[in-house]
């Protein structure tokens, strides 16, 4: 059976889902906010579009979204996001293997070689609701 669902960017996601009912996923989700140093959001964002994206799907991690808020002041410095991972475990090994990295390693030092990026960092794990379309 297929189902489609909207991901919270308004894409069509089709699962395809087997006819008998199997056992609820562990899939969970990761909800990131991070506060950029000053004068450094934009190099941020560039960091994130150019290499952080890639490398994290390199290391199984999922990208759901994206966003910065609208209103100020968080709108000059603020970036929020979201992972999906297959388990807790599984995103606790994801970020091992990705802070691990040589790649990774090396655009974190080249992005910070005038200054730390970021200065504040909020990470918080979330399990779908039973109502909720995205599972």
């Amino acid at each position: 059976m297929k189902e489609r669902f909207y991901d919270l960017s308004g894409n069509v996601i089709t699962v395809e889902e087997e006819a008998s009912a199997g056992p609820e996923t562990d899939q969970v989700f990761e909800l990131r906010t991070y506060t950029a140093a000053e004068g450094k959001f934009d190099d941020l964002l560039a960091r994130f579009r150019d290499h952080t994206l890639r490398i994290f799907e390199k290391h199984g991690m999922t990208n759901v979204g994206y966003w910065t808020p609208q209103d100020e002041p968080l709108s000059a410095n603020t970036l929020i996001y979201v992972l999906a991972h297959p388990s807790r475990e599984a995103a606790e090994q994801s970020w091992r293997d990705f802070s691990s990295d040589p790649e990774w390693q090396s655009v974190a030092e080249e992005s910070q070689k005038d200054g730390r990026l970021i200065v504040g960092l909020e990470r918080v794990f979330l399990d779908p609701t039973d109502f909720s379309p995205m599972r």
